[in-house]
């Protein structure tokens, strides 16, 4: 297979449903794309009814090159991570696999136009990240839950507000940021730098204002984020995690019990935002990102410092200070709903406590005008059968 006849394929796989995320390449399956979550088989000329291990190696190797680096990561550690262009038509984050002695391949597409805050429609308060000077923000959900399109989208802001210099680290670069106000370098793992801690101590001989990096994956790197932190950089970067809470707990868990005091300390100063995301199915079709928010006040350090107690735990911050623009997962559910984006049934899902968001719902409905339950005619049960009317009081009880 050549590069041309690669490049028709995924044409083809791009083209076949609207909104497609990913492009899937297994043995003994069809081509398939995902698209609002779902797995579709994509027919091509000629056709390929079920994918052999010959044509999923030879796809694996156009799409890695040349890359040494690539190749060698694939057949050490059974995996790897790479970048492809389609030309002028998408650019995909690729991951080679080995799955039972054959290759499996996974490519997701990525968006070429920079979003902005508008275009997102992100919470209004988001806008305050940019405007931070100093730092660590971290950005936390799923896989696909949308972390990188909202870190480009502050990346964005950042470039046509501030002239300084940015330096991202990245496995593999998603966006290219073109230089607008801001100055641009970016690093791609396993081209330009081997580890992400390597790559983050070289940045701070770089003179950079912001960096970001692209995942918190060990305790080193963690270490060194919260060292340019404290130096006076704005670090941004990103962790697999579900909601504020068990972010600070990850990154706590990195380390020895006996380091916790002082990376707890180091974190409650360095910490300026955790913004979480959630991916859900709107009514009408396609995706809609829940958020919770935290960002940094008395209370959040003390606990960050402290740790999580009764009445001090994460989530009741958050939500005290629902005024101020924070959020938990919970109102943001409950805000979707009542705006008719989600459904009742996707509210409980995604929520994270179900009690709360069941009574707001219920309170949503009553404003509505609609039912919250479906038990109705209820009456009262005698031997002698129901009773319509309400038992008549004998005289001799009655007041006097």
């Amino acid at each position: 297979m050549r590069r041309p006849e690669l490049d028709n394929i995924l044409t083809t796989m791009l083209e076949s449903q609207p909104e497609v995320s990913d492009l899937l390449f297994t043995v003994d399956k069809p081509l398939q794309v995902e698209a609002y979550g779902e797995l579709k088989p994509v027919a091509i000329d000629p056709p390929i009814e079920k994918l052999t291990p010959f044509q999923t190696e030879m796809i694996a190797l156009n799409l890695i090159g040349e890359n040494q680096w690539h190749i060698e990561d694939l057949l050490r550690r059974g995996s790897c991570d790479a970048a492809y262009t389609l030309t002028d038509k998408a650019r995909f984050r690729v991951n080679i696999f080995s799955q039972r002695g054959n290759y499996s391949i996974v490519c997701r597409r990525l968006n070429t136009e920079i979003p902005t805050i508008e275009q997102l429609k992100l919470p209004e308060i988001i806008r305050l990240v940019p405007r931070e000077k100093t730092g660590l923000v971290l950005v936390t959900g799923a896989t696909g839950s949308g972390k990188s399109t909202t870190l480009a989208a502050v990346l964005n802001e950042i470039n046509h507000t501030k002239p300084v210099h940015i330096i991202t680290l990245e496995d593999p670069v998603e966006f290219v940021h073109p230089h607008h106000v801001a100055t641009f370098n970016q690093r791609e793992l396993g081209t330009d730098f081997d580890t992400f801690s390597n790559g983050l101590r070289a940045a701070l001989r770089q003179a950079p204002k912001v960096i970001l990096v692209g995942e918190m994956r060990d305790r080193e790197t963690v270490k060194i984020a919260l060292s340019a932190a404290e130096t006076g950089h704005l670090v941004l970067s990103t962790l697999h995690t579900i909601d504020a809470g068990q972010t600070i707990n990850r990154i706590l868990g990195m380390f020895e019990p006996d380091e916790q005091e002082q990376i707890r300390a180091r974190l409650a100063d360095t910490l300026r935002w955790v913004i979480s995301q959630r991916l859900v199915p709107r009514v009408s079709g396609g995706r809609y990102a829940l958020f919770e928010i935290m960002g940094s006040n008395l209370r959040t350090q003390e606990t960050i410092r402290l740790g999580e107690s009764e009445g001090k735990s994460f989530y009741e911050i958050i939500e005290a200070s629902q005024p101020f623009g924070w959020r938990t997962f919970d109102y943001s559910v409950l805000e979707a709903y009542e705006a008719g984006i989600i459904s009742e049934e996707t509210a409980l899902l995604y929520c994270t406590k179900r009690g709360p968001v069941t009574r707001g719902i219920d309170n949503i409905k009553k404003a509505r005008g609609e039912s919250t339950t479906s038990i109705g005619n209820l009456r009262m049960k005698t031997p002698e059968g129901p009773r319509t009317a309400a038992p008549q009081i004998p005289a001799t009880l009655k007041l006097k």
